[in-house]
This record gives C-alpha cells, structure tokens and sequence, in this order.
C-alpha cells in the first residue's frame, strides 16, 4: 500500500511537470514560435490562448507583438550645402514575421543593434543629400509679419524637399532594407537638430550682427524723422512768429490811425485847437528827443525856436 501510494504521487508530480512543460499561454501582446532542438518547427503561433508542445523536447521563443520604439543616437552630420549639424532621430517598429524575425535576429536586442545600423546609415545619407533649409522646414510659406517694418527683413527661401519629405526618404529606404528581417518600420522622426558648436557660435555672431544692423536702420530713421520734427517745429514757430508780428503791427496801425483821427476830431474844432494840438506835439518831439547832454542847432526862424524862446 505505502509503494503504490508513493508510486502515485511520483506519477501526479510527473504528470503536472510535463502538463506544465507541455502548455504556454499566449496573452494579446505576444507572439512566439516552438523550436525543437533549436530549429523552428511549425507556424509562429500569433492568436491569444492556449497552445501545447512537446515537453523537453521542444522550447517556445516569445517576442512583443505590440509597438516598439527605437531611440537613435545624436550624430554629427554634414548636409549637402557642407553645414554639420547634431541630429536626433527616433522611430517606431514591430515585429510582423515572429519565424524570420527569430532566424534571422533572435532577440530584440539584436533587432535594435541592426536597427541602429540601418536607420542611422539611411538618415546619414538623406541629410547629405539635402540642403540644411530642406531638413529644417516642411513647406515653403510666407512669414507671419507683425509689423509693417519686418515686410523688407522677413524673407524665407523657397525649399525643393522639405523635412517631411525627408522623414518619409528614410522610412521608405530602412524598410526596403528590413524587408527580410521579420519586421516593420511605422514611424521614423528628427527629434531634434542643432548645430555644432563652431557653427552655431557662427550663426549667433551672424544673427547679432543683423540685428544690430537692423537697429542701427532704426536708429538712423529715428533721426532722420527726429530732425524732420524739428525742422517743421521751427519753421511753424518762425510762421507763428512771424504772423504774430505782422498782426501786432496791423494792430498797431489801426490804434494809431484811430488815434489819429481821434486827435485831429478833438483838435480841429478851432484855431486855437490846433494850436494847441501842434504845442502838445511839439513838446512829446522834444521830450522824446532831448536830456540834459543834448545840444541843439536850430536856426531862428524853426518853430521849435520859437517855442523854447516863448518858454525863456
């Protein structure tokens, strides 16, 4: 009884280790393949659930069904108009032939390994092709303007390729290239660009210097607008000035005119009136004409003598 008991269990042990060498279960974000003797044997098993193989003797290779993502290194690149840039790139990629992605890579590590050659060598060769300006943007397009003094500096070149287009070079040629690998590319990206520190440094000093020619153009418009302002300021003045002057004098005349008549109205009622209108004259000339320094030269006969004669 104990030996049959013991038999027993070693037969349940048994029996639940090649249960268990025997099955696999598939969830929806894997794919694999059974090797025997580590050569593939049968159809990749690519469906979700339960499947069986011969235990011990053959083995399952599982691999990622989902989207996988490739990070490229940053590479210093010269483009076709001999400018070097750093260049970043990224890409998507899936497996889509689990068997001959297994013959001919193994593993994703390797996957990536020759990822990295393709995919860097095709983005090296696209950018040597291709001038900087056709990398950088996507589309010829007129620059927003916002102010009407940027009309005249605001210029963009037209581009014959453009960084889509570009992008969409790589993809087609890394695919041509992984065609026989099990696997796809989906998605191939710049990430990002820059220059290298030598040219970069060359291309602040270029942008400061058009910048400060760009002020220096204000500048001497400024003046120049300044001096205009001023020019048309005094000439207003001396206008105002001068129109001033002619209006006080006209102001003038009338007042004296009117004084006049005023004067020969209240003096030339009689005789007497208008001699007393000439004495009073008479004697505004001489208060207006002589001090204590003045010496006079007047002949007898001159009214002014007979009036100071008159007064001694």
């Amino acid at each position: 009884m104990k030996k049959s008991k013991i038999l027993y269990i070693v037969l349940v042990i048994v029996g639940l280790v090649l249960v268990g060498q025997s099955v696999f279960i598939l969830d929806e974000t894997q794919q694999a393949i059974v090797t025997q003797f580590g050569k593939p044997v049968g159809e990749p098993r690519t469906s979700p659930g339960v499947n069986f193989v011969i235990p011990f003797i053959q083995k399952v290779q599982f691999f990622d069904k989902r989207y996988l993502e490739w990070d490229g290194d940053k590479n210093q690149v010269p483009t076709k108009d001999k400018k070097f840039i750093f260049v970043d790139t990224y890409a998507r990629w899936q497996i889509t032939d689990p068997l001959q992605f297994f013959i001919r890579l193994r593993d994703e590590r390797s996957a990536q390994s020759r990822l990295d050659d393709i995919l860097d060598g095709e983005t090296r060769n696209a950018i040597a092709s291709n001038d900087l300006l056709d990398i950088v943007r996507s589309t010829n397009r007129d620059p927003e303007v916002t102010e009407d003094f940027m009309e005249e500096l605001e210029v963009l070149e037209d581009i014959e390729v453009g960084r889509e287009a570009i992008e969409e070079i790589v993809l087609q040629k890394a695919n041509e290239r992984t065609s026989d690998l099990g696997v796809r590319i989906l998605d191939f990206r710049f990430k990002r660009m820059n220059y290298v520190d030598e040219v970069r440094d060359r291309v602040y000093d270029r942008m400061i210097s058009e910048r400060n020619r760009i002020a220096d153009q204000f500048r001497s418009e400024g003046q120049g607008e300044a001096r205009k302002i001023q020019g048309d300021k005094e000439r207003d003045l001396a206008q105002i000035q001068s129109e001033a002057t002619r209006e006080a004098q006209e102001i003038r005349g009338r007042a004296d005119a009117e004084a006049t008549e005023i004067y020969a109205a209240a003096y030339n009622r009689n005789r007497q009136s208008i001699e007393l209108y000439k004495f009073l004259r008479s004697l505004e000339a001489l208060e207006k004409s002589l001090n204590e320094h003045t010496n006079l030269v007047i002949s007898s006969d001159s009214e002014l003598f007979q009036y100071l004669k008159k007064m001694k």
